[in-house]
């Protein structure tokens, strides 16, 4: 692919210039291809990253795309925050360009690295930092990359090639990425989100079952033996499948009553040695288990690393215990389930932080996990009055306006021993770029108190 379009006169269009798109102009420039990369915005940053990127002989359009020069590239490289029904990308599909996902033009450059490629809806992210970790951990040259944060083809521009890579795949990433072949691939679990870019949770869900497109009697998948989704997903998929469960026995699963995680018959961790909350936690380290196990890793450096692996940032993340109220940070919970599985987790009352940009998914599904447990629910951003007609009649609900409002309100709500859990269910996008200002919002509020 990459030979071919450097050999070809036509350009390449690289639409979207967030850290995805940079980082595939400038491998293709590196490879000698004609690039002409385009964003619909503006800013500083982004004039930053287009100056850098015409220095490197790029040609650079910021505030609009030139839809009839995509229409004739030899293809169209996505970052993957571009809706599929964006513009240029609908320009492109119309002329017949092939388009690509900028994680797949990264899988080419760095073809012949063996990697563990990790997808689901929800710890996902998780899931990849455990996976890195654990390579790590058994002596193995190792990045995490992908959709946890690091752009594939970020990793390609290095002077040094790593021996391993774990690899997140987003649905918006798999969508456009024909080449994905894990050496281990990990489906970690299936639920409804993104119904706000996709028209049904089929056709999120067949985004997701191209982590198994290029499936052969040598692949090897871990999967979820508890989610009935992801088992109908990876029936009849070619290959081993190794399964994890908190359920009963398999091959990664977790021994109640003894307190301890397992492979198989293979003892790996006491449960108090992970230093992660809740149960999904669990389960997440039982599937970067089985898939460093697959690979051929000792059992004591396995569970070594599982042992010194910390908390991700906004991912059910403790703050700090203020006059007996323990502030946690799960920003990451973008949706219904992800909030469902924190609220599970938590141990003690607790105060919940909803809202944001709805994603819609009524919030309903969440009373049975709220009553008698949680204190007060507090609604704010575009989705708080979904929030307030959702769970107000079953749960104690409050609403606030700015997001110091919402902090405030919570904190005079908590009582010693309880939590104020910050898990929105909800995009960040209403109020914040992303995620991790609004879990850093949160973080600097608590620290200051």
């Amino acid at each position: 692919m990459l030979d071919g379009w450097r050999e070809q006169s036509r350009e390449v269009a690289v639409i979207g210039l967030g850290r995805s798109g940079v980082a595939a102009t400038r491998l293709l420039r590196a490879r000698g291809i004609t690039v002409y990369a385009s964003d619909a915005g503006r800013g500083a940053s982004l004039e930053a990253s287009a100056a850098a990127l015409r220095t490197l002989g790029a040609s650079v359009d910021l505030g609009g795309h030139d839809l009839a020069r995509i229409g004739r590239a030899v293809a169209a490289v996505l970052s993957p925050g571009v809706p599929p029904d964006a513009a240029p990308v609908r320009a492109a599909r119309e002329a017949g360009v092939s388009v690509r996902a900028e994680i797949d033009v990264g899988l080419e450059a760095l073809a012949g690295v063996p990697y563990i490629g990790i997808t689901g809806t929800n710890g996902k992210t998780t899931v990849t930092a455990l996976a890195g970790h654990l390579l790590r951990a058994a002596g193995r040259d190792a990045e995490a990359a992908g959709n946890i944060g690091t752009p594939l083809c970020e990793i390609a521009l290095r002077d040094r090639r790593p021996t391993w890579l774990a690899i997140e795949f987003s649905s918006f990433q798999l969508h456009d990425c024909p080449r994905v072949d894990p050496t281990v691939g990990i489906l970690t679990n299936l639920s409804a989100d993104h119904l706000d870019r996709y028209p049904t949770l089929e056709a999120y869900y067949a985004d997701k079952r191209l982590l198994f497109a290029n499936a052969s009697p040598e692949s090897v998948w871990v999967t979820n033996a508890d989610d009935p989704d992801a088992r109908a997903l990876a029936s009849g998929v070619a290959g081993r499948q190794l399964r994890f469960t908190l359920a009963g026995r398999g091959d990664g699963w977790w021994d109640r009553s003894r307190g301890q995680l397992m492979l198989g018959e293979r003892p790996l961790l006491a449960r108090s040695g992970l230093k992660l909350l809740g149960d999904h936690n669990v389960a997440n380290a039982l599937a970067a288990a089985l898939a460093l196990d697959a690979t051929g890793a000792a059992l004591p450096a396995i569970a070594e690393g599982l042992g010194t692996f910390q908390a991700l940032a906004h991912r059910l993340e403790p703050v700090r215990e203020v006059d007996g109220v323990l502030w946690i940070n799960d920003s990451k919970a973008t949706n219904v389930a992800s909030t469902a599985v924190a609220v599970a987790a938590l141990d003690r009352p607790f105060v919940l932080l909803l809202g944001g940009r709805h994603k819609g998914e009524p919030y309903t599904r969440l009373t049975p996990l709220l009553e008698g447990r949680c204190r007060a629910v507090i609604a704010y951003g575009e989705a708080g009055p979904t929030v307030v007609h959702d769970l107000a009649a079953d749960v104690p609900v409050a609403s606030a306006g700015s997001f110091e409002d919402v902090l405030a309100t919570a904190a005079r709500l908590s009582q010693p021993g309880d939590a104020v859990l910050l898990s929105p269910a909800c995009s960040s996008y209403d109020m914040f770029a992303n995620y991790e200002e609004r879990g850093a919002r949160f973080r600097e509020w608590v620290e200051a108190r």
